[in-house]
């Protein structure tokens, strides 16, 4: 007997989880696309440099989680930990700076080494937009009402809470990294070996620390609205008004700052506590410099990402499929499978029965959640008929052969209708 397992923080998904993760990124294709945004699909793995010089080399992702190995080659390669730094490498490398503004969604598997827990393993599913090449407030708004309206569509509207913050401008977090270098200097022994070292090459990466003891300090830390400038003060405002317009409810959350190197201004999460301690379902912000950082040209950017897992422990069970046809060959099997593609090629869910008696044929039929069977017998074939049965009824007629597409066509119509 076999002892193979999936590697731990990977699952299988069959298919009724699967329908679940398809419907999450249907419905988020689809809202997507009515706000503008196309589909652009990057390669999963990349030169590790691009995330690297993108997520910084002191972020947790880079230095415990990325999946690294070495190709044939003697490159360096990395499985993708995040969706944004694929699509502005891609934006770089095609040349896209004279398509700006560009609307970009994506979906697909992410990849972190990372101590599993619920709703979030070690190969993931994102869905997520990037806008690039808008620098204006209306950008944030509109990224943010698309992903309200996601959440409105799965119905988890009433379930979330959106919070937000800024990160201001260049002149705003040196000014915030000063106060909170300050801050967390008095506390440095206290600190964690990660932190004391996250605290001489970016103070607000300790911001995001996990260890508790690291929480229990930055409780206390300033926040960064006092050190906005006028320009990232009136940046926030015209976000926050924008939402408000909108009728898009929100929180300020003044601890809400993210330690990446190229976020700034806006930064927001949608949260929820119907998944305990690990609330977020879907987090973005404004990365104007991340482009220029890559060595592209310096453009504006704002995104976000979410969780299909997460999303769809919380929307639940994905309707049922369209339940089949079965057809039940007790004479020629060649006669019944030429019938199950007739059905199939009009857009109808047919099941073959391959083995077994009628009655166990029929048994799998209930089984398959089968709306109708389509019984072949020796007798009906003679006559140029079918025998057709109501599964739910058990009720049973007579259908000639030539007609049984569309007799069968026009009753789950009418079903669907009613």
């Amino acid at each position: 007997m076999s002892t193979l397992q999936p590697v731990r923080g990977t699952h299988d998904l069959l298919p009724e989880e699967s329908r679940a993760h398809r419907r999450v990124e249907a419905t988020a294709a689809s809202v997507a696309a009515r706000y503008g945004f196309g589909e652009i699909i990057t390669p999963i793995f990349e030169f590790t440099e691009v995330f690297a010089r993108t997520l910084g080399d002191t972020s947790d992702v880079v230095t415990k989680e990325m999946y690294t190995f070495t190709d044939r080659s003697g490159d360096s390669l990395t499985l993708r930990p995040e969706g944004t730094a694929g699509v502005a490498r891609a934006f770089i490398s095609n040349g896209l700076a004279q398509s700006l503004p560009l609307k970009l969604f994506y979906r697909g598997p992410m990849f972190r080494h990372e101590r599993p827990q619920k709703g979030r393993l070690r190969q993931f599913h994102q869905v997520g937009v990037e806008l690039l090449g808008v620098e204006t407030p209306l950008a944030d708004v509109e990224v943010i009402a698309l992903a309200a309206r996601l959440l409105d569509a799965l119905g988890l509207g009433g379930q979330v809470t959106l919070e937000l913050n800024s990160l201001g401008d260049a002149a705003s977090r040196a000014a915030y990294r000063e106060a909170l270098t300050a801050y967390l200097s008095r506390y440095r022994a206290d600190l964690s070996e990660d932190s004391r070292l996250r605290l001489e090459r970016n103070p607000l990466r300790v911001l995001d620390s996990k260890d508790e003891g690291d929480r229990r300090i930055v409780a206390d830390a300033p926040p960064i609205a006092a050190s906005l400038t006028p320009e990232a003060a009136g940046f926030f405002a015209d976000v926050t008004g924008g939402l408000d317009e909108l009728g898009i409810p929100f929180v300020v959350n003044p601890r809400l700052v993210r330690g990446l190197d190229y976020y700034s201004h806006t930064a927001f999460e949608f949260t929820t506590t119907a998944l305990g301690a690990q609330g977020t379902v879907l987090a973005g912000g404004r990365y104007d410099e991340l482009i220029a950082q890559m060595g592209g040209p310096r453009t504006p950017g704002i995104g976000w990402a979410a969780g299909v897992e997460r999303l769809a422990m919380l929307t639940g069970a994905a309707p049922a499929p369209a339940r089949p046809v079965a057809v039940v060959p007790m004479g020629d099997p060649l006669a019944a499978l030429a019938v199950a593609e007739k059905l199939r090629r009009a857009g109808i869910v047919a099941e073959m029965g391959f083995s077994g008696n009628l009655k166990k044929r029929m048994a799998r039929a209930v089984k398959l959640n089968a709306r109708y069977a389509v019984i072949l017998g020796e007798d009906e074939a003679a006559r140029g008929a079918v025998t057709l049965r109501d599964l739910d009824d058990n009720s049973q007629q007579e259908v000639a052969l030539a007609g049984l597409v569309s007799h069968l066509a026009a009753l789950l119509d009418g079903e669907r209708a009613g």
